[in-house]
């Protein structure tokens, strides 16, 4: 298949076209963010998870219908057993052009073991989470992470050739202190810089409201030391992006709180276990494992893609919600794909 000869475009109610699928391959982790997850984590049963050629063949069909970029979550997706296996099957479609990127999100730890082996695979860039450049600092947000580890797996990302993206989750009284740290940092690095605000999706074992720091407040404070012009560049992601004139790195801001991006969304999410969430902040969700289990052929399958489609909303409810502290959405941001 080649660009040309890939099917339909899914177009929501709305009329944006769908060409973004995320797909979370593994709702495990070997962090413990503060902001995404509770310490004492119950996770699903393995048995309920797709199997990797599952995965592989919801990606395809959507990859048919004219999805042009597949990001690989979790979780923490290299923590998936043979996970790279996937990321060299789905590479046949950058091969035909049918697919334009094939990418993760990481929190780094498992990159020194595995980034030689992406890049083979037809990776090109990948997204880094990191909310602190000191290591006190990262083992408290990540309740046992390993700061070393990962700014290991970090340089050998880099030595293998990808494109890094920082993506740091901006919490107040948490890592205020280092915004322009990392702006410096990830500016002598080549890094691009992607602040964003905290969610509320699942139950954190904390005060999310005290998390909270508006990305207006952060960019005002990064724009007393450096100078930020919007620029029109896309990621495919809901990022808007300046350039950091003294730097020349890029830096971007994702507000679904102070302003959301719902207008322009070409994207949906797929779990592990098969559920396809049209929106990141809405509980609507369609169910394709059982129709794609159902048969042989992947006719079912299309159909339910579709038809989920035509219920993508219009956007995301969520609120900070100071009243009564809990989460506008129950799942947690892990089982639906960070």
């Amino acid at each position: 298949m080649n660009k040309s000869s890939a099917g339909p475009a899914l177009i929501d109610p709305f009329g944006r076209a769908v060409s973004y699928l995320r797909v979370s391959v593994t709702d495990r982790c070997d962090l413990r963010c503060v902001y995404c997850m509770s310490e004492d984590m119950t996770f699903l049963p393995k048995a309920e998870l797709l199997s990797l050629e599952e995965l592989d063949r919801v990606c395809t069909v959507f990859v048919e219908q004219g999805v042009r970029k597949l990001r690989i979550t979790g979780g923490e997706p290299l923590v998936r057993r043979d996970v790279i296996s996937l990321f060299q099957s789905l590479g046949r479609h950058l091969k035909t052009g049918a697919l334009e990127e094939l990418t993760l999100t990481s929190n780094g730890t498992q990159l020194a073991k595995f980034a030689d082996d992406l890049k083979r695979a037809g990776v090109r860039r990948v997204n880094i989470s990191l909310d602190s450049l000191d290591p006190t600092r990262f083992k408290t947000i990540t309740r046992w992470g390993d700061h070393a580890k990962v700014m290991d797996g970090i340089r050998a990302a880099k030595a293998a050739g990808l494109k890094i993206k920082i993506n740091t989750v901006a919490m107040r009284g948490v890592n205020e202190d280092e915004i322009e740290d990392l702006v410096a940092w990830c500016g002598a690095e080549g890094f691009d810089l992607v602040f964003i605000e905290t969610m509320p999706m699942g139950d954190i074992d904390g005060d999310r409201t005290a998390q909270y720091l508006p990305l207006s407040i952060v960019r005002a404070r990064l724009e007393r030391r450096w100078t930020l012009n919007p620029i029109a560049d896309t990621t495919g992601g809901p990022a808007r992006y300046t350039r950091c004139s003294e730097t020349g790195g890029r830096v971007g801001f994702i507000t679904p709180m102070t302003h959301n991006f719902c207008e322009s969304c070409n994207r949906v999410r797929l779990t592990c276990t098969g559920t396809l969430y049209m929106c990141l902040g809405q509980d609507d969700a369609a169910d394709l494992r059982t129709p794609m289990r159902a048969s042989e052929g992947n006719g079912p399958l299309t159909t339910a893609v579709q038809e989920a489609i035509s219920r993508k909303p219009k956007g995301h409810d969520f609120i900070i919600d100071r009243r009564h502290n809990r989460p506008a959405v129950n799942r947690h941001m892990s089982v639906t794909g960070g």
